[in-house]
């Protein structure tokens, strides 16, 4: 049965921690009470928003209209061949949680991307990615209903378009598709992916043969090492994507840059002309490191993470992103775009 509060307090509901409250509050544990809650914010004629765990989302204030909290649960397997599983799994499950359990069921593909935090259902809309892999290297399907017809659908991967930390989900259908299953294909058979430098350099230290179980442990580690735990200080994360270049750009902008910052790092994107280029190098670079202005600052370690130091709100930290994203952008002559989805 659905459960909706007045007046909710939001402080709680974003890893970021910032001060906000929403008019309507309702909780989703499956299809139908997601169905019913869409339903009662129409009668009522209030907007509606859906949340997961608020892991890549900054309030920058009240929030109008009804939130809808996704716990939808459940994880199911299937065998699909000799050494193939889909794996279902509900929108509402803790990703790493998801990443756990199958690799626990010698199930691999996912471990690269252990740690990331939030729950399954931001998965695809982000089209989550680390490490090597992206989601949509190992997605099968994803069923979302139709907040206008109150229909169930399956899309495939031709569907959602994805794209680096993008997905049609964040194009025209946002707003209207709400995910409640994510099906991922994985395999029984150990296939590491070690192109990473970073994960390279992990696993090298150590003489072994990376196993998928050593892949998790050294992407955990990684993780831990440079990223702040929101248990401890605000955050989601990394705040900005990692700005995509064509190579004629990225050679131009290193030319330019040689002299005074070094080499600019990039990492390959496979099967195009173009390269990624590390958004916290930009920003350690424009001396953005470590800031802080009140309790809105950069950690101090990794310099891609906003964090809120104990009282910040929305808005100071949402300043603080346009102040860097500005002044990189006069510095080097490219644009950070958010990460995080900011309300």
């Amino acid at each position: 049965m659905l459960s909706v509060e007045a007046d909710k307090d939001l402080c709680g509901a974003t890893t970021f921690g910032v001060p906000a409250r929403c008019e309507y509050y309702a909780q989703a544990d499956s299809v139908e009470t997601l169905r019913d809650a869409i339903g009662l914010a129409r009668t009522r004629g209030l907007s509606w928003r859906v949340l997961g765990e608020g892991s890549n989302v900054l309030l920058t204030g009240n929030v109008p209209g009804m939130i809808i909290r996704i716990a939808i649960p459940g994880i199911r397997f299937e065998s699909v061949g000799d050494d193939s599983f889909l794996i279902r799994a509900g929108a509402g499950v803790n990703w790493h949680t998801l990443v756990r359990t199958c690799l626990d069921r010698d199930l691999y593909g996912l471990e690269n991307l252990a740690l990331i935090p939030g729950s399954v259902g931001a998965a695809p809309v982000q089209n989550i990615g680390a490490y090597g892999v992206e989601l949509s290297d190992l997605f099968e399907s994803v069923e979302v209903l139709d907040g206008v017809t109150g229909q169930l659908r399956t899309l495939y991967a031709d569907d959602c378009r994805f794209g680096y930390r993008d997905s049609v989900f964040k194009q025209e259908l946002a707003g209207r598709y709400v995910v409640t299953q994510l099906a991922v294909r994985l395999s029984t058979v150990p296939d590491p992916v070690l192109r990473y430098p970073a994960l390279t350099a992990a696993l090298a230290e150590h003489d072994l043969t990376p196993t998928p179980r050593h892949v998790f442990d050294a992407v955990c580690a990684i993780r831990r090492s440079k990223l702040p735990d929101p248990e401890r200080i605000g955050n989601a994360g990394s705040f900005f994507r990692n700005p995509v270049l064509s190579r004629a750009r990225y050679g131009a902008l290193q030319e330019r840059l040689q002299s005074r910052h070094g080499a600019l790092p990039f990492f390959p994107v496979p099967g195009s002309d173009a390269v990624k280029v590390p958004a916290a190098w930009l920003i350690e670079q424009a001396g953005w490191k470590g800031f802080r202005d009140g309790d809105a600052g950069v950690h101090d370690r990794q310099a891609l993470v906003l964090v809120n130091h104990g009282r910040a709100t929305g808005e100071e930290i949402a300043r603080l992103a346009r102040r860097i994203a500005d002044d990189v952008a006069e510095q080097f002559d490219v644009r950070l775009e958010p990460e995080v989805r900011i309300l």
